[in-house]
């Protein structure tokens, strides 16, 4: 089934509705006040829906949101893949087959490969929605692309430097030198060895994870750096630079490779309390109207909103929660307040906004910026929030 077809029953949305949203005024929120009431899980669901609806159609479309980069248009690429590792885990959530049909759609259209630079962990990325697929009905038979890629990487592993650019010539993007790398790669990775029952994948994937989080994780903030170009840059104030959207997919990274590693394997309490200080650290650094500050450390009064690095964190926390490794009582107004904000970003069309465009370091958005990444970040929040199927608060 071509993607396109797919997503024809969102009749509800047509281009001129979407030409018509896109126009809508900027506008930036205030401070938030804690929601206490109930966040039932029809009204979550309902709204990732109505987030994933126009999304869907606005790509079917052919519609492209402004500051797009040139990764954005490649279906195998890591803009892309982020949306739809968000749509599986909406797909488990939504009794509407639609979502799980545009998953298929695109990686029988894709002919279920990889991107073409074959060490990069952003072309890993959409291996995760296909391992989704094959989980749900697709069978094991159609990773045999991905599974062939990987070989290939394990039969020549690089040993370059994580060092960024250090020199023009060595290109450190073989190896994940980057925090984005450990939401891209390393679930893919630990999934492919789970359903192979070859270990050599898992084992590659800590090692290379251990390595980068060796080299890019300050300890005394409980953060990671971008990457090596940050360890000495600092804010105007001089603060230490912390892209929140960075950080944001090594903790959203974490939720989703915890869960592939088995109560035995000596990794997983590694993991586990790494996940809990970043969550604490995260908690502490959360702004008053519920989003995380672009660059994580600066001034709260004076950043602004920014959705895509504040939807990881609410996902991470609300798994976090659910599967007992967060406190509950500790983390649930942190949630409540990150989801509530994330709430105050979606236009009335659908479209969800203030969403950072492409970059690798802190930037200001508006309300009007999105991108298919942020989505992806808000249906994994919008699952995760669904789960707790949160009560009145006390």
């Amino acid at each position: 089934m071509a993607m396109g077809i797919a997503i024809l029953a969102l009749a509800h949305l047509t281009p001129l509705n979407i030409a018509r949203a896109q126009t809508t005024t900027t506008m930036a929120t205030a401070a938030i006040p804690l929601r206490t009431g109930s966040i039932a899980r029809a009204e979550v669901l309902a709204l990732s829906e109505k987030v994933a609806d126009y999304q869907l159609v606005t790509m079917a479309a052919g519609y492209y949101p402004a500051n797009a980069s040139s990764d954005t248009p490649d279906p195998r690429g890591w803009v892309q893949a982020a949306l739809f590792i968000g749509l599986s885990d909406l797909a488990e959530h939504s009794d509407k087959p639609r979502f799980q049909q545009v998953i298929f759609s695109r990686a029988e259209a894709n002919k279920w490969e990889l991107g073409k630079r074959l060490y990069h962990a952003d072309d890993h990325a959409i291996g995760q929605a296909y391992l989704w697929a094959a989980r749900h009905g697709a069978g094991d038979a159609v990773l045999k692309n991905m599974r062939s890629s990987f070989d290939k990487i394990l039969a020549n592993q690089s040993e370059v430097s994580l060092q960024f650019q250090k020199d023009p010539g060595v290109n450190c993007q073989v190896r994940w030198c980057w925090c984005d790398a450990l939401f891209m790669a390393p679930a893919a990775w630990l999934e492919m060895s789970k359903v192979t029952g070859d270990e050599r994948y898992a084992i590659f994937a800590k090692k290379e994870f251990w390595a980068t989080t060796d080299y890019l994780y300050d300890k005394s903030e409980q953060l990671y750096f971008r990457d090596s170009r940050f360890f000495d840059q600092r804010g105007p104030k001089g603060e230490k630079i912390f892209w929140s959207r960075g950080n944001g997919w090594v903790f959203g990274g974490l939720a989703r490779m915890i869960p592939l590693l088995s109560p035995a394997d000596p990794d997983r309490p590694k993991l586990v309390a790494l996940f809990k200080d970043m969550a604490a650290r995260l908690k502490a650094i959360q702004k008053p109207d519920g989003y995380w500050a672009p660059s994580l450390l600066s001034d709260p009064a004076t950043a602004l909103p920014e959705s895509s690095g504040t939807g990881f964190y609410v996902y991470g926390l609300a798994w976090g929660v659910k599967a007992g490794i967060l406190d509950r009582a500790n983390y649930e107004p942190a949630i409540r307040r990150g989801w509530n904000a994330l709430t105050q970003a979606v236009h009335p069309s659908g479209k969800l906004g203030w969403v950072q465009p492409v970059s690798d370091r802190p930037d200001t958005g508006n309300f009007e910026d999105t991108q298919f990444y942020g989505v992806g970040a808000f249906l994994l929040a919008a699952t995760a929030v669904a789960d707790l199927n949160l009560k009145p608060a006390p």
